[in-house]
């Protein structure tokens, strides 16, 4: 058996990266090619793993969030692992990052087999993500609040911008990482939404001060994820989360989607209840870990 490790630069080659995507995460809304190639930049790297001629796995190693470290992502196929596959791509990715000027790599498990996987090469548990899950029924509009507005960015474009400013940044050092989110504006503009008429904006008088919506998924229409939701401290207590997330469950219902998810980081214990509170159940956990530059192939 003989294991390739190339770079995806087709289409075609971007697509065989997400069917392997899809089949190893079908759980996760997976970016679509046309956000796949809009995501290209510089440092950014995309491969496939062939064995034979055939796509049996797929990986990318990018910065992480927050700047501090490469984040790799390997991915093998179910029938073809515990053939070498994996470790060619992690060599491969990790390689990549230490060309970067890394000296941390950041990884991420859902199932025991993986975590297991990662450990051989150093990595180590850093925090912890739990899926909440909720069924889309009949779900009512919730009442139009007195003290501020709920749009759509659809309705008003000019609101996502102002939301990054006025909510995200405000917002991002709230959330459970050891350092803060560094998102550009640019990057806020193609991987926080893609469409605007699921994404919802709280404003009051001129200002943006909470937004939550959903992403929608083109391969499971029926599925959608929770995007990034959140309120400026000072209207926090008011409800304003819990509103928002109302008005996408019921945007949700009303464009036929039958179930959406989110991930919940360990210590957001506030965001947790309220999702309890809305009737989201609990699924899968997932794993951040970590390992430092370079990885150990012994």
């Amino acid at each position: 058996m003989t294991t390739t490790i190339r770079t995806a630069i087709t289409d075609a080659d971007y697509e065989a990266w997400r069917a392997v995507r899809i089949a190893v995460l079908p759980y996760e809304r997976c970016p679509t090619l046309a956000e796949l190639r809009e995501l290209d930049r510089p440092g950014r790297l995309m491969v496939l793993a062939e064995v034979d001629g055939q796509v049996v796995g797929s990986g990318m190693a990018d910065r992480s969030g927050d700047g501090e470290r490469e984040a790799l992502m390997p991915r093998v196929h179910p029938d073809f692992r515990r053939r070498g596959v994996g470790t060619a791509l992690v060599r491969v990715l990790a390689e990549h990052a230490v060309a970067q000027g890394y000296d941390m790599a950041g990884a991420s498990v859902d199932d025991e087999e993986s975590r297991l996987f990662a450990e051989r090469f150093g990595f180590r548990e850093a925090n912890r993500e739990v899926e909440q899950v909720r069924q889309i029924g009949d779900e009512p509009w919730p009442a139009p609040p007195t003290e501020y507005t709920i749009v759509s960015v659809a309705e008003r474009p000019e609101l996502w911008a102002a939301a990054y400013h006025q909510v995200a940044l405000p917002t991002f050092p709230d959330m459970d990482h050891p350092s803060a989110l560094k998102v550009s504006a640019e990057e806020w503009e193609k991987e926080w939404i893609n469409d605007p008429a699921a994404m919802f904006v709280a404003v009051a008088g001129d200002e943006a001060i909470g937004v939550a919506g959903l992403m929608l998924d083109s391969d499971r229409p029926e599925r959608a994820e929770v995007a990034y939701t959140a309120v400026r401290r000072e209207w926090r207590g008011k409800a304003v989360a819990a509103t928002l997330k109302r008005t996408s469950m019921a945007w949700a219902a009303d464009h036929g989607i039958t179930e959406i998810y989110t991930w919940t980081q360990r210590g957001n214990d506030a965001m947790r209840r309220l999702n309890e509170h809305l009737g989201f159940t609990y699924g899968i956990t997932s794993i951040s870990l970590r390992a430092p530059l370079p990885l150990s192939f012994d």
